[in-house]
């Protein structure tokens, strides 16, 4: 499954897909989870698996499928992770709020996190498949 999560459409996509989890708390349209949500799960099984490691993206997230094995030999990610977190949530709360400020500012954060950890998890995938053929 991670070759397909893997694939640069799928990871880009869901990334800038982000953003559409606080058009229901917006709106109050409770309902427009259910496509958003079906979006997520459809995403990586709809594109191909990932053949090229030249994409930033495909290697950031075949590093996190070797992070998640391991979560806690890199605590700067387990840091990340909280720290997307609380500012994806942060913004979730602004936009349900109507605070526009804060909803773009977390969403902005909750997004610049997300590609720190990608530089952190791609360059994890590199360490691990230096020497290892097909893979660098």
């Amino acid at each position: 499954m991670f070759q397909r999560h893997a694939h640069p459409f799928s990871a880009w996509s869901r990334l800038l897909s982000a953003p559409l989890l606080l058009v229901p708390l917006w709106t109050r349209r409770w309902w427009l989870y259910v496509p958003i949500g079906a979006w997520m799960v459809v995403n990586p099984v709809v594109t191909p698996p990932a053949r090229d490691m030249s994409s930033f993206a495909t290697r950031a997230i075949l590093g996190e499928e070797s992070w998640i094995r391991e979560p806690t030999s890199e605590p700067a990610v387990m840091a990340l992770s909280g720290m997307a977190s609380a500012t994806l949530a942060g913004s979730m709360v602004a936009a349900y709020h109507h605070r526009r400020t804060g909803a773009v500012l977390g969403t902005w954060a909750f997004m610049a996190i997300t590609l720190w950890e990608w530089k952190l998890w791609a360059d994890r995938f590199a360490r691990e498949s230096a020497g290892v053929p097909g893979r660098a």
